[in-house]
């Protein structure tokens, strides 16, 4: 599960996920990627569990690449607790994601493999997503 080794502060504002990703949103690393189409908070068990999908499907053939870190704790107060009393205690860690982000990126496999492995991995996240390979002017350079 990832989550961040140290961080600044302990607990974060909620924020807003208005507009869409001007970082990220291109296939830089393997031939074939995960696009987001909507906002959303992806958890570290969702990531977990659609890296486990993909490589499972691809059986150590090819290279996989997670673009998305979850650098953001969310907290929740424990259950049946009164108002007041200050703010939960981190419970677990997101990745804030735009429209337009690159989720995954899928390298060393034929487009089909890639297609279907990407396309399992989409099923275990709350957002829906889209395939997108690598623009043909960046692979021949």
């Amino acid at each position: 599960m990832l989550l961040p080794k140290r961080v600044k502060y302990r607990r974060v504002m909620r924020g807003r996920m208005k507009g869409v990703a001007t970082r990220g949103n291109k296939v830089t690393y393997g031939s074939y990627g995960l696009q987001a189409l909507e906002s959303s908070w992806i958890t570290s068990n969702q990531i977990e569990a659609a890296r486990i999908a993909m490589t499972r499907y691809i059986k150590r053939g090819g290279q996989v690449w997670i673009k998305i870190f979850p650098d953001k704790p969310v907290t929740e107060k424990p259950a049946e607790t009164r108002m007041g009393s200050g703010k939960g205690s981190p419970e677990y860690w997101v990745a804030v994601v735009k429209p337009g982000r690159i989720l995954f990126e899928i390298d060393g496999v034929t487009e089909d493999i890639a297609r279907e492995a990407l396309r399992l991995a989409m099923h275990k996240l709350p957002i829906k997503c889209k395939f997108v390979a690598r623009e043909a002017e960046e692979m021949e350079g």
